[in-house]
């Protein structure tokens, strides 16, 4: 066992070790750096210590600490991330499976919609020359030649005086240039009276009024819902090109961690992160694949998160890292560079972000705390999720509301506080923070969390705010 002196440093002579260490309290990568050799000259302006040569035997001085990186901003954090992640490229998948996809292609139509000179509704068909003017005093009185119903029909015609009766979506009889609805008249069969006389073209849909042939149905970056299904199958598309799901991997990392059906013995505590997050994902409209709690054999350990980066387009890590020798973190290093840094944002201020593998895939680490853990999935992985999937709007709308409690905040950290969001009766929005408003006991919360409707935000220059002040909210609304 290598001995320690009092001051925690490794009692050998320090050389040169190519390993990286964390911080946790700052967030901050700390490289040993190679002790100074006589033999080398020091490069032009560089500081050199004034001390005389090292005597046999003697230890040499300790190496400069580096300096502590400063923390980051919420917004530097995001911005690295949302700068990194890919888009996928557009799949053509059934129009049904489509659904709630943003569409990558400009789909033009072939065909006419309607196909046909059409009834809008229920009525007769006839000219609106034969009907000016009808009044129930005075009315039209055309004889009935006939009726059509929607489907194959033959062709059909009507001249002055006369007029067809129709079904909504019938084909117009030829000469017919309006239909008079049903109630407008008093429903012969034989004869019938028009009481009013609607003008030229009234409920009537002419073939391509909706879409004319060579025209675009439906625009590259329109959300795929029931309305544009409906379109893509009546212009006769079956399949079409859209921006996919995003594939992401949640796991969770940490000793202490066992799945659900597992009772929790002591200094255990049950896998949360790996549903949560997963569910998270997936309500953001990603395509989530829930691994669960990683191995810490290092072997099997790396073979997982190789094997997750092969088939993932985001690898999410929630799990409390250890400073020095954390396997985990030993293993993403083998990857690819993964740099953990020290947020000014509460709860949860040391996270990380790295494109690892050989296909660089983004890879996020969140804090293995569960409320921490979604609240940091909220303000960074939500955003890069949907910008995957091509979305114009990455981040969740907020309203400005009223505390109805008073709520403190450490100075230059970003608070995220729970809270249920209702509306005020006299407009406007009030918010009530599950808790003391202090965030102190928020992190291990999961009852109050899953009560919450949205989170309250602080920003890191205000400490407090009073009862009846204005704070913003982000309602947590699912799908949204």
């Amino acid at each position: 066992m290598v001995g320690m002196t009092e001051d925690g440093r490794d009692g050998t002579v320090p050389g040169y070790r190519d390993t990286t260490a964390l911080d946790l309290r700052r967030g901050t990568p700390v490289r040993d750096v190679p002790a100074p050799s006589s033999a080398v000259e020091p490069a032009a302006g560089a500081r050199v210590h004034e001390t005389t040569a090292i005597e046999p035997g003697a230890m040499p001085p300790p190496p400069a600490a580096a300096e502590p990186a400063p923390p980051r901003s919420v917004e530097q954090h995001l911005d690295e991330i949302l700068s990194a992640v890919p888009q996928p490229d557009p799949i053509e998948l059934a129009v049904l499976d489509a659904q709630g996809l943003l569409c990558a292609e400009e789909v033009v139509s072939q065909r006419a919609l309607p196909a046909f000179d059409q009834a809008a509704l229920d009525g007769y068909a006839a000219r609106a020359m034969d009907v000016e003017g009808a009044s129930p005093a005075e009315p039209a009185r055309l004889s009935v030649v006939g009726e059509t119903v929607a489907g194959p029909t033959g062709p059909a015609s009507i001249g002055p005086g006369m007029a067809q009766k129709v079904a909504a979506g019938a084909m117009l009889p030829a000469g017919a240039d309006v239909v008079v609805p049903a109630v407008w008249t008093d429903g012969g069969m034989a004869e019938v009276a028009v009481h009013a006389g609607p003008d030229v073209g009234s409920y009537v849909r002419r073939a391509g009024d909706d879409v004319a042939p060579g025209t675009t149905a439906v625009q590259v970056g329109t959300p795929i819902g029931p309305a544009q299904i409906s379109l893509l199958a009546a212009v006769g598309r079956d399949r079409v090109q859209v921006r996919p799901r995003p594939r992401v991997a949640v796991l969770s990392a940490g000793s202490e961690l066992v799945d659900i059906s597992t009772q929790p013995g002591p200094g255990q505590v049950v896998d949360v992160n790996s549903y949560a997050l997963a569910a998270a994902a997936r309500d953001a409209g990603a395509e989530a694949y829930r691994w669960g709690i990683l191995p810490t054999e290092p072997r099997r350990l790396s073979e997982v998160l190789e094997s997750q980066l092969l088939r993932s387009d985001l690898l999410l890590i929630a799990g409390t890292f250890a400073s020095e020798g954390d396997v985990v973190q030993e293993a993403l290093a083998e990857l690819g560079p993964l740099q953990f840094s020290q947020l000014t944002m509460h709860p949860g201020p040391v996270q990380a972000f790295g494109r690892l593998g050989r296909d660089s895939v983004p890879v996020i680490c969140v804090p293995g705390e569960p409320v921490a853990a979604l609240v940091a999935f909220e303000v960074f992985v939500r955003p890069a999720i949907r910008m995957m999937l091509g979305k114009r709007q990455l981040f969740r709308r907020t309203v400005q509301a009223i505390a109805a409690e008073r709520l403190l905040s450490p100075l230059g950290y970003r608070q995220y506080l729970h809270g249920q969001v209702m509306r005020h009766p006299d407009g406007g929005y009030v918010v009530e923070p599950l808790g003391d408003g202090s965030g102190s006991s928020e992190e291990a919360m999961l009852a109050r969390m899953a009560r919450a409707n949205c989170l309250v935000v602080v920003d890191e220059d205000v400490t407090e705010v009073a009862a009846g002040g204005l704070v913003t909210v982000i309602p947590l609304l699912l799908g949204g």
